[in-house]
C-alpha cells in the first residue's frame, strides 16, 4: 500500500509532547543491582511529536504545537522535528527541561517507558497560536497533555479552540497507568464528543469497562463519534454506531522495538481516514506504518 493521493490537500494540527528518546537497547533481561550490556542511542520522541513527522513522511502539511526547555535538548528536539518537513510552533520554559524518556528495549522488542515530561508538562493555553485553528483542519491532541495536570487546561483549550473552528478532532490517550491515576470518568468528560478515540487495547478496557476490545469499543461509541482500538499483533478494529470494521496486523520481519507503533498506526490511519471515509483501507495504512516502526529502533520515520 502506497501513500494515497492527495494527503498534501490535508492540514493536520497536532498538539502535545515532544520528547528526546535515550533507546536503551538491552542485550537481556535486565540484570537488577548488576550490568546489563546495551545499545544506547538518542532520538526524537514524544507521542504527538511522533504522529507529527509520520503525517508529515505521509505528504500531509503538520503544524505541531509542544513546549520545550532552554536546555541545549530543545534546539536539538526541534530542529529534529523540523528536518522531518514539520511546522513546528514551540515555546521555550525557562524553568523545566526538554521532555526527555529513558526507553527499556528488551529483546524481542518489548519497551519499559521511564519519562520526565519536563516543559511538555507546562504547556500553557498562552502557547497555542489561535491562527492554526481553521475550518477544514484536524486536530489530533496527544492524551498526554490531558493527563498531566498542568498542562491541561491547554489541552481543554486546544479542544475548544478546535470546536469553534469546526475542525475535526482525534485524541490518542496515551498511557494506561496515567489513565488509573486520573480516572477513566474524567477523561471521558474531558474528550466527550471528539470525532475519534485512538486508544489501545489496555486503554479501551479502562475507558469502555470490558476486556473484550469489541465490547470495549461499543461502550466508547456513547462518547466518540467513532473509535480506533489497537490490537498490536492483533491488528485494529474500529467501531462507528453498530458498524464495525478491522484489519489485521501487517508482518515485516523480526520486531526489534515496539516504541511509537501507535504513534505510526494513528498517522498511517489519520492520512487515510481524513481523504476516504473508509475504514478498512486507513486501518490496513495504520498497520502499514506500525509495521514499518517496529522493525527498526526508534518512534521515528
Amino acid at each position: 500500500m502506497t501513500v494515497p493521493r492527495g494527503t498534501e490537500t490535508l492540514e493536520v494540527v497536532v498538539v502535545g509532547d515532544l520528547m528526546v528518546d535515550v533507546m536503551t537497547v538491552m542485550s537481556g533481561p535486565l540484570a537488577r543491582g548488576s550490568d546489563t550490556p546495551a545499545s544506547v542511542t538518542t532520538t526524537g520522541g514524544g507521542s504527538a511529536a511522533n504522529v507529527a513527522a509520520w503525517l508529515a513522511a505521509e505528504g500531509v502539511r503538520t503544524t505541531y504545537v509542544g513546549r520545550v526547555g532552554t536546555d541545549a535538548l530543545g534546539p536539538q528536539a526541534v530542529a529534529a522535528l523540523g528536518s522531518a518537513g514539520v511546522d513546528v510552533r514551540v515555546t521555550t520554559d525557562p524553568e523545566r527541561p526538554t521532555g526527555t524518556c529513558v526507553v527499556l528495549v528488551e529483546p524481542g522488542g518489548e519497551r519499559s517507558m521511564l519519562p520526565d515530561p519536563g516543559a511538555n508538562a507546562a504547556l500553557d493555553p498562552a502557547d497555542l497560536p489561535h491562527e492554526v485553528y481553521r475550518p477544514g483542519r484536524h486536530l489530533h491532541l496527544s492524551g498526554y497533555s490531558l493527563l498531566h495536570e498542568g498542562s491541561r487546561q491547554a489541552a481543554t483549550t486546544a479542544l475548544a479552540l478546535a470546536a469553534s473552528a469546526d475542525m475535526t478532532v482525534s485524541v490518542d490517550p496515551s498511557s494506561a497507568a496515567l489513565l488509573e491515576q486520573v480516572s477513566a470518568r474524567s477523561f471521558l468528560t474531558w474528550t466527550r464528543g471528539i470525532d475519534l478515540l485512538l486508544a489501545n487495547e489496555e486503554e479501551a478496557e479502562l475507558l469502555g469497562g470490558s476486556r473484550d476490545p469489541r465490547q470495549a469499543a461499543a461502550a466508547l461509541g456513547e462518547h466518540y463519534r467513532e473509535v480506533v482500538v489497537k490490537l498490536g499483533p492483533d491488528g485494529a478494529l474500529w467501531q462507528q454506531g453498530f458498524i464495525t470494521a478491522s484489519a489485521p496486523a501487517e508482518r515485516s520481519g523480526d520486531v526489534l522495538d515496539t516504541t511509537g507503533a501507535g504513534d505510526a498506526f494513528a498517522a498511517g490511519f489519520l492520512a487515510f481516514w481524513l481523504l476516504h471515509p473508509e475504514p478498512e483501507t486507513a486501518l490496513a495504512a495504520g498497520n502499514r506504518l506500525a509495521a514499518r516502526v517496529i522493525g527498526k529502533v526508534g518512534g521515528r520515520p
